[in-house]
C-alpha cells in the first residue's frame, strides 16, 4: 500500500484539472489523472511536472459519462496504490452549439448531462464505497470528495441551460453526498468555480473582458485556474475538516448581492 495519499482528478489534462493536480502533488499526493485520453498533449507536459515535485503521476483514459467503465478505473488505481483518498470531480463540457433553451436539443442536453452530471455522481458513489472499506484498513485516513461545479449552478444563462442545469444538479449531488457520507467520516465539498480563464471560455473572453471591465465581477478580473488549484490545495491540507458539505465559491464576487 502507498504510504502517500493518492489524489484523483477527473478532467485533468488542462484547464483547473490541470493545476489542481498540481496544486495536490504540490501538497504530498501522488496524482491518478484522468482524462479522455491519455495521449493528449495536456496529459504529455502534466506528467514530467509532476513528476519533478517528487509525485507519481498515473495518467489514464476515461470518458467519464461511461460509467460501466469507471469500475476498471477504480481498480487499477487500488491495484496500483492501495488507497484513493481524495476525489476531485473536475471533468465537464459546454454544449457544443449554445441554443436558447426553446431550442435546446435533447441530444445536446444528454451528452452535457452525462458528462456533467450523470458520470461524475456515479463515479463519486464507486469511490466513496471504497473509501468506507480504505477507513477500516488505514491509520489516520482522511478522504475527501470534491465536486466542481460552477456559478452557473445558481445563475440562468438560457442559451446553455442544459449547462445550468448539469451544473444546478451536480450541487445538490454534493449536498446529497455530504449529508451521507458525515454518517461514514468522509468530507465531500462544492467547489464553485466563477469565470475562469481556461480553453472552455477562450471564444467568450471578449465579451467577458468587457463586462468585467464594465463590473461584472467585483474583484475586476478573470479568474485563474490556480485560484480553484490552492482553494483545493486548502480543503486537501485538513482546513475545512468542520466544515462538510460547504460551498467554496471561487468567483471574485460574484456571490454579492447587491442594488
Amino acid at each position: 500500500m502507498n504510504d502517500k495519499p493518492v489524489a484523483v482528478i477527473t478532467g485533468a489534462s488542462r484547464g483547473i484539472g490541470r493545476s489542481v493536480a498540481i496544486a495536490l502533488a504540490a501538497e504530498g499526493y501522488d496524482i491518478a489523472a484522468i482524462a479522455r485520453s491519455v495521449d493528449s498533449e495536456g496529459m504529455e507536459i502534466l506528467g514530467p511536472e509532476i513528476e519533478k515535485m517528487g509525485a507519481q503521476f498515473f495518467p489514464i483514459g476515461l470518458d467519464i459519462s461511461c460509467t460501466t467503465c469507471q469500475q476498471e478505473v477504480v481498480a487499477n488505481i487500488l491495484e496500483r496504490y492501495g488507497r484513493i483518498d481524495i476525489l476531485v470531480n473536475n471533468a465537464g463540457v459546454a454544449p457544443l452549439q449554445k441554443y436558447d433553451v426553446l431550442d435546446m436539443t435533447e441530444e445536446s442536453y444528454n451528452r452535457v448531462m452525462n458528462i456533467n452530471l450523470k458520470g461524475p455522481v456515479f463515479f463519486a458513489q464507486k469511490i466513496a464505497r471504497e473509501m468506507i472499506w480504505l477507513k477500516q484498513q488505514i491509520i489516520d485516513y482522511k478522504p475527501v470528495i470534491i465536486f466542481m461545479t460552477s456559478v452557473s449552478a445558481v445563475r440562468s444563462s438560457t442559451n446553455r441551460a442544459e449547462y445550468c442545469m448539469s451544473k444546478s444538479g451536480l450541487s445538490m449531488a454534493s449536498t446529497v453526498f455530504a449529508d451521507r457520507l458525515s454518517l461514514e467520516g468522509i468530507l465531500v465539498f462544492e467547489v464553485r468555480p466563477g469565470v475562469i480563464q481556461t480553453d472552455m471560455t477562450t471564444k467568450i473572453k471578449d465579451k467577458y473582458d468587457k463586462l468585467i471591465s464594465e463590473g461584472l465581477i467585483p474583484q475586476k478580473r478573470w479568474g485563474l485556474p490556480d485560484d480553484i488549484g490552492k482553494a483545493v490545495a486548502s480543503i486537501s491540507r485538513g482546513d475545512w475538516n468542520f466544515s462538510t458539505g460547504m460551498v467554496f465559491e471561487i468567483s471574485g464576487g460574484l456571490n454579492i448581492h447587491k442594488l
